[in-house]
């Protein structure tokens, strides 16, 4: 093929095939359209997380909505791929490349609750009668909520579900659970932010790390793609996951294991000078949480951003960290 054929053959951009990837990867197939002229294909991929039914802990929830596209990738079927970042495993594989990291949408989870109630209003119904049923796939998110209801003298009762969007919603909807767990960038990429009752306070529950982000990755051969690419790159947002992802390799610990980060920043009048990392780790009942933050300037290399995450890190295994963890990835 020739370097004019080459040019006007479509990119194939590989995803997943359900509601949200499909949003996710057509927001960044626009801009790639706009960067190099190009038309961009989309390429939908079945994974092993989106046939199985088990819960992602029991599965083990390292690459799982992410290994059929990278096969893809080596095997030259796709130029590109759109991953949640907070589904990457934390290792990089040397023949693929983090090509960008665009500009992250808000990382916090959200409540959608039947009759617009709030969590703390949920976990109020425990004193009238049975506890509210809130259901989540995460034992992240279960291992807060049980915390923050126990803060508040309550309880709630955390149901496992699994499923897209929809499923989850149709639970609230059809009267099986009070309430469901959802990051707010992904009902944001819907368009269905009318549907959230209550953003959830990072103070109450910090989110995945590297949620609301995504990942562009790229065959690490193939240089001209990998240097457009990264002109759709948010160097705040890189450091802000490399530093909560090197935490969560550093608690060697897979992405369902019940690990939240968020690294913030800290601005002096309008200029941000620090970066804030916060870190927790719990037993899915609430009952024990290890919850720590260390603070330090904003990263000037991807070594300082993972520095910042280990230094966190070795804080919080020196306070018991790695007791309260349910899967560990070696």
């Amino acid at each position: 093929m020739n370097d004019t054929s080459a040019q006007q053959r479509p990119l194939r951009l590989g995803t997943r095939r359900s509601a949200l990837a499909m949003a996710q990867s057509g927001q960044v197939a626009d801009a790639v359209r706009r960067l190099t002229g190009r038309p961009v294909e989309l390429v939908e991929i079945t994974t092993y997380g989106d046939v199985s039914r088990e819960a992602l802990a029991q599965i083990g929830g390292t690459g799982v909505f992410v290994n059929a596209l990278r096969e893809r990738l080596l095997a030259g079927d796709i130029d590109f791929a759109v991953h949640s970042l907070k589904d990457l495993p934390t290792a990089q594989p040397e023949e693929l490349l983090l090509a960008a990291v665009p500009r992250r949408e808000d990382p916090r989870d959200v409540l959608v609750a039947r009759d617009g109630l709030s969590f703390r209003q949920l976990a109020e119904l425990s004193a009238a009668g049975r506890p509210a049923r809130i259901g989540t796939g995460s034992p992240r998110r279960m291992a807060q909520l049980n915390a923050w209801a126990r803060q508040l003298g309550l309880r709630v009762e955390t149901v496992a579900v699994r499923g897209n969007v929809d499923t989850r919603i149709g639970y609230v909807a059809e009267g099986e659970l009070d309430a469901v767990v959802l990051a707010a960038a992904g009902l944001s990429r819907l368009g269905r932010t009318a549907e959230i009752t209550e953003f959830l306070s990072t103070d109450q529950v910090l989110p995945a790390p590297g949620q609301g982000a995504l990942a562009i990755e790229c065959a690490a051969t193939n240089a001209p793609l990998a240097a457009t690419l990264a002109q759709l790159d948010d160097p705040f947002t890189r450091a802000a996951v490399t530093a909560e992802r090197s935490l969560l390799a550093a608690l060697e610990a897979g992405c369902s294991a019940p690990v939240g980060a968020l690294a913030d920043p800290l601005a002096d009048g309008q200029a941000v000078t620090e970066l804030r990392l916060r870190g927790v780790v719990g037993t899915t009942d609430g009952s024990t949480l290890v919850q720590l933050s260390t603070t330090g300037p904003v990263p000037a290399s991807e070594q300082d951003a993972v520095a910042l995450g280990r230094e966190l890190a070795a804080e919080m295994l020196d306070k018991g960290a790695a007791g309260l963890m349910g899967e560990r990835a070696h």
